[in-house]
């Protein structure tokens, strides 16, 4: 096989070493099983990156070394480039977020090239049990807890995708365990892979199909991308296409634009086949619901039962009492105990960059929530605390309405600091009803926010907005927030 691969980042390189082993399986170029990945035909295997080579050393040392070849720079994607290459390939791989556009995707359609998501080529090689786990916000938080629950409960499992570690990676393990190259895996073919998956991702899947699917919630978000609200609606609910009725789908009750109230209506409009299970603030039948403070378990037919208080969730606001829910179900459906599920939800801590506790200065809590890359994110978080909070917001807008937060505003908030391509027009919008700061950069952010911050405040940094103006990404941007805190910090000693 010969596979032409869009993108060097993670998912792109990851593909490129899967799409490797494959052939080198196929070609039989295995003389010891301990051995390394023997080196196959050259040009089976072409990676394409709009970027220049410039910050990619590492990856193109491991391109040579595999003999992957690669093409960099901006005019690797032309048109002209994608004629004159795609004969030559059987299949495109894209990584996630390239634009149903591109000229590569664009000019494999006109030639008859199956175009493939990583997510979507990976899963080709993993016999698995998965859960896939999607939404607007939660995706994280919700994949490792489940990951978390199975894991200290003796289930082994293994947290993939969008997280950090893509599919592709767990695909060359299992491929590699089972030809004795690596004897160094813990992956085997009951651990169950527990994925984050973006509506980049399942975009362009054809046959993924997830054993458990869940759909955290649907917000507006990525809309550059799919174009409109509907088109991303219906890239998200793609995770249950290829489910039968021996599949299981857990949905959101309570979102609207998920639109689940009627079962039978949702299932007929979506061509949706699994089982489902909701999870909602509001009795549901077979599912799991909060009723009075208690999370209630209504999974089978006339019997409910208690599994432990709401107040009891270590994680603090109510999107994680939902995404808290949503781990219940699927733990139920892995015929775990209510002492497990509790168990694993009062020591759960959360994830990085999502609502991470970083320091202490002065009774004032400093809060880093850089995931909140949205406004519906943050509006989850404003609604986490009831002490006053100094906002520390700003980024690249996506056409950002603010108008959500705006009773949290007035509710929560005693003070706006905000920096960024979106500064303004946080200022534009709050200067008549908050206290609002402009700044050039989060370090001044953070210093204005020390100096106005008052004993049991709370400096919040959820930017509601997008890292790419000033970061690579969101975690970078979370993890200068803690440097500079903790900067503070050594400062003040």
């Amino acid at each position: 096989m010969r596979f032409c691969i869009l993108g060097a980042g993670k998912s792109g390189v990851a593909a490129a070493i899967l799409a490797t082993t494959i052939n080198n399986i196929h070609n039989k170029n295995i003389h010891n099983k301990n051995c390394n990945i023997k080196v196959p035909i050259r040009d089976c295997v072409l990676v394409i990156e709009q970027q220049d080579k410039t910050g990619f050393n590492k990856e193109i040392e491991l391109f040579d070394l595999l003999g992957i070849t690669y093409d960099f720079g901006l005019d690797s994607q032309s048109y002209a480039n994608a004629r004159e290459t795609l004969p030559h390939y059987d299949v495109l791989i894209i990584s996630p977020g390239v634009p149903s556009d591109a000229p590569f995707i664009l000019t494999a359609n006109e030639l008859g090239v199956p175009v493939y998501s990583e997510l979507e080529f990976a899963s080709q090689y993993i016999t698995n049990p998965i859960i896939a786990i999607t939404g607007t916000n939660g995706k994280t938080t919700t994949t490792v807890l489940i990951n978390y629950i199975l894991t200290n409960s003796n289930v082994p499992s293994v947290s993939a995708g969008n997280i950090g570690v893509p599919l592709s990676d767990i695909a060359t393990e299992i491929l590699s365990n089972k030809i004795n190259i690596n004897n160094k895996t813990n992956i085997n073919k009951n651990t169950v892979i527990v994925l984050e998956v973006s509506s980049y991702q399942l975009e362009f899947i054809k046959t993924f199909k997830p054993d458990v699917a869940v759909v955290l919630n649907i917000t507006p978000d990525h809309l550059k991308y799919h174009k409109t609200m509907e088109n991303y609606i219906l890239s998200k609910l793609k995770i249950a296409t290829n489910q039968t009725e021996n599949d299981i789908l857990i949905l959101n009750a309570d979102d609207v634009n998920i639109n689940c109230k009627d079962l039978e209506s949702f299932k007929q409009k979506n061509n949706i086949k699994s089982q489902i299970y909701l999870f909602s603030l509001s009795p549901v039948k077979r599912g799991i619901y909060v009723a009075d403070g208690t999370i209630i378990n209504s999974l089978s037919h006339n019997n409910e039962e208690e599994i432990m208080k709401s107040e009891e969730i270590k994680i603090p606001g109510i999107h994680n009492q939902y995404n808290s829910m949503a781990a219940s179900i699927v733990a139920k459906i892995w015929q775990l105990s209510n002492e497990n599920i509790r168990d694993g939800l009062r020591k759960f801590d959360g994830v990085e960059h999502r609502l991470e506790f970083v320091s202490t200065i002065n009774n004032v809590d400093y809060i880093n929530d850089s995931k909140a890359t949205n406004v519906n994110a943050t509006w989850y978080a404003l609604n986490s605390y009831e002490r006053p909070i100094i906002w520390i917001a700003g980024g690249r807008g996506d056409n950002n309405d603010y108008t959500m937060l705006d009773k949290l505003v007035l509710k929560n908030v005693k003070h706006i600091i905000t920096f960024g391509e979106e500064k303004d027009a946080i200022v534009l919008h709050y200067n008549n009803v908050a206290d609002c700061t402009k700044v050039d950069n989060l370090f001044s952010a953070v210093k204005n926010a020390y100096m106005i911050a008052k004993p049991n405040d709370i400096v919040l940094f959820s930017p509601a907005c997008k890292s790419f103006d000033m970061f690579l990404n969101f975690e970078q941007r979370g993890k200068c927030f803690k440097d500079i805190v903790h900067q503070l910090i050594a400062m003040l000693n």
